[in-house]
C-alpha cells in the first residue's frame, strides 16, 4: 500500500488561477519514505505580496525554476498506484488537478486528509492548523510554509495517525480500494512485500476484512508458516487471503499488547485466542498472626488484588525462587519452604523465623514495590522502529493508558505531554500480564517513575 504525501506552495490569487510555486512529495509505505521529489516551480505568473511575506519565496527565486510541464511527468510517476495524502488534502489535489487539466491530462488519485484524520483520530485539539497541530504532539517542524518541511512534518503526523488509527478504518478502506486481481502465486507475491521485523500482521480477505492478526519478531517468517502449514486453519487463511498488511512495532513489547488489544477489537475469524485468558496463577499477599506480611502463589481470584501474575504454577514457582534470592527473602514465608508447600499458617511459628518481623516486611515491601502497577506513574521505554527513536508504555495509577514512540532527541516524563502522544489502549488484566512478565524477563527494559500531575 502506497501513499504519496505532499505539500504544494501557491502563488495565491483567485480560485482556480493559482500556480504552484514550489512542491515537495515523500512516496510512503506506511512505514518508511521510499522515494521523494522536491523542486520550486516556475509559476509563469506573479506571486501575490502576502504569499511572498508568508513563504519567502519571490518571482526572482523562480526565474529559473523549472515549469509545470518539465516536471509533470515525474508527479505522474511517483504518485501512480498511491493514494495522495496532505493537510487539507482538498486543496492540494484541486491545485495538482488544475494544473494538469492545463496541459489537457486528467490526473485522478485517491485521497485522504491529514487535517480529517486528525479531527477523528486526535479530538479536542485547540488547532488543526498543520504547524500548530505537530507542535502539540511534539513533532518537530522546520521551513514552515514551505513544501519540504511542511510536507515532512505530513509524514510523520500520517504515521502517527496509522498507529493511532486502532478500528483500521485507514487500512480497511485502503486494502478494499488497491485490492489487486487474483494472479498466480498470491501467496509468494504477498510475502515478498513483508520484512523480517518485529511487529503485527493483518490477514485480509478480498473485502479488506481482517480474517486473523498475529505478531511476531519476524512477520515475514511468521507469514511464510501460514502458507505453507497444511492444518485446517491454515489451509482457510490460503484459500481466503488477498493481502497481508503489518505495522513494525520495533518492541516485541508493544507487539504483544497491540495483537492482544485488536484480537479482542476486531474478533478475526481465525483467531481463537482472545477466548483465553493468558495466565492462571497470581501472586497474593496476606499479614499473618505475628504481623510478618507473607506472599503466596494461588489460581487467579478476580475479587483479589494481586501483585502479579504467571501463566503457569511452574513458571511462578520458578519466579519465586529466583526472588527469594535477590531480595533474601525467608522461603517459609514465601510459600517455599518444604513443609509450607501450601502457604498455611504454619508460617507463623515464630521459633523458626529467618529474621526480625521489621526486616523481613522491609524486604517485602520492597518487593511489592517493585513488581505490582498499584497506584504507580510510570513509563517504560524500548526500543523503537528507527536506531534514533524509542518506544514508550503508559501507566497512570496503575493502568495501562497506551503506546507511542518518541525521538531519542526529545526528553519526555511530562504525563500530560505524554498522552497526547500515545496511542490509547484499553486496560485489562491480560494487557497488564502481558507487561509484567515481559518486564520480568527482560531487565534491559528501562522503567522510569512519573512524578504526579
Amino acid at each position: 500500500m502506497m501513499y504519496a504525501i505532499l505539500d504544494i506552495e501557491t502563488t495565491g490569487g483567485k480560485y482556480n488561477e493559482e500556480g504552484i510555486t514550489e512542491i515537495a512529495i515523500y512516496k510512503f509505505d506506511g512505514h518508511k519514505v521510499v522515494d521523494q521529489f522536491i523542486s520550486l516551480i516556475n509559476p509563469e505568473r506573479p506571486i501575490q505580496p502576502f504569499v511572498v511575506n508568508l513563504t519567502g519565496i519571490n518571482n526572482k527565486m523562480l526565474r529559473n525554476a523549472p515549469k509545470f510541464y518539465e516536471v509533470a511527468k515525474r508527479i505522474v510517476e511517483i504518485t501512480t498506484d498511491c493514494i495522495i495524502v496532505a493537510h487539507n488534502a482538498s486543496f492540494d489535489y484541486r491545485i495538482l488537478r488544475t494544473e494538469f487539466d492545463r496541459l489537457g491530462y486528467e490526473y485522478e488519485r485517491q485521497s485522504l486528509c491529514t487535517v480529517e484524520l486528525s479531527q477523528k483520530l486526535i479530538p479536542d485539539q485547540k488547532s488543526y492548523s498543520l504547524g500548530k497541530l505537530v507542535r502539540s504532539l511534539g513533532i518537530a517542524i522546520s521551513d514552515r510554509h514551505r513544501a519540504t518541511g511542511d510536507a515532512q512534518a505530513t509524514v510523520k503526523l500520517f504515521k502517527l495517525l496509522l498507529s493511532k488509527d486502532v478500528e483500521k478504518t485507514i487500512l480497511k478502506e485502503t486494502v478494499r480500494l488497491d485490492t489487486k486481481k487474483k494472479v498466480n502465486d498470491k501467496l509468494l507475491r504477498l510475502l515478498e512485500n513483508l520484512p523480517s521485523a518485529t511487529g503485527v500482521y493483518y490477514i485480509h480477505r478480498k473485502d479488506g476484512g481482517i480474517i486473523y492478526i498475529g505478531k511476531s519478531k519476524n512477520i515475514k517468517k511468521r507469514v511464510t508458516q501460514h502458507f505453507t502449514n497444511e492444518n485446517r486453519k491454515s489451509r482457510k487463511i490460503q484459500e481466503e487471503v488477498t493481502n497481508v498488511t503489518y505495522e513494525i512495532t520495533g518492541s516485541e513489547l508493544l507487539a504483544l499488547l497491540k495483537e492482544n488489544e485488536e484480537i479482542k477489537r476486531n474478533k478475526p475469524r481465525y483467531n481463537r485466542t482472545f477466548k483465553r485468558t493468558k495466565f492462571n496463577q497470581a501472586l497474593y499477599q496476606f499479614t499473618d498472626q505475628n504481623g510478618y506480611i507473607n506472599l503466596i502463589v494461588k489460581k487467579v481470584d478476580r475479587r483479589k488484588k494481586r501483585i502479579t501474575t504467571f501463566s503457569n504454577r511452574q513458571q511462578a514457582k520458578s519466579f519465586m525462587h529466583r526472588w527469594a534470592e535477590e531480595y533474601q527473602l525467608c522461603l517459609q514465608f514465601i510459600g517455599l519452604d518444604k513443609d509450607n508447600e501450601k502457604g498455611s499458617d504454619s508460617s507463623n511459628d515464630m521459633d523458626n523465623a529467618c529474621e526480625s518481623q521489621e526486616v523481613h516486611n522491609a524486604r517485602i515491601q520492597e518487593f511489592i514495590s517493585q513488581h505490582s502497577f498499584d497506584r504507580k506513574n510510570m513509563m517504560i521505554i524500548d526500543r523503537g522502529r528507527d536506531i534514533d527513536e524509542q518506544s514508550v508504555i503508559l501507566i497512570e495509577n496503575g493502568k495501562f493508558l497506551g503506546i507511542g514512540y518518541f525521538n531519542l532527541n526529545h526528553q519526555i516524563n511530562n504525563i500530560d505531554i505524554l498522552k497526547s502522544i500515545i496511542t490509547p489502549m484499553h486496560h485489562d488484566s491480560d494487557a497488564q500480564h502481558i507487561i509484567q512478565s515481559y518486564v520480568r524477563q527482560h531487565k534491559r527494559l528501562k522503567v522510569v517513575p512519573l512524578g504526579e500531575k
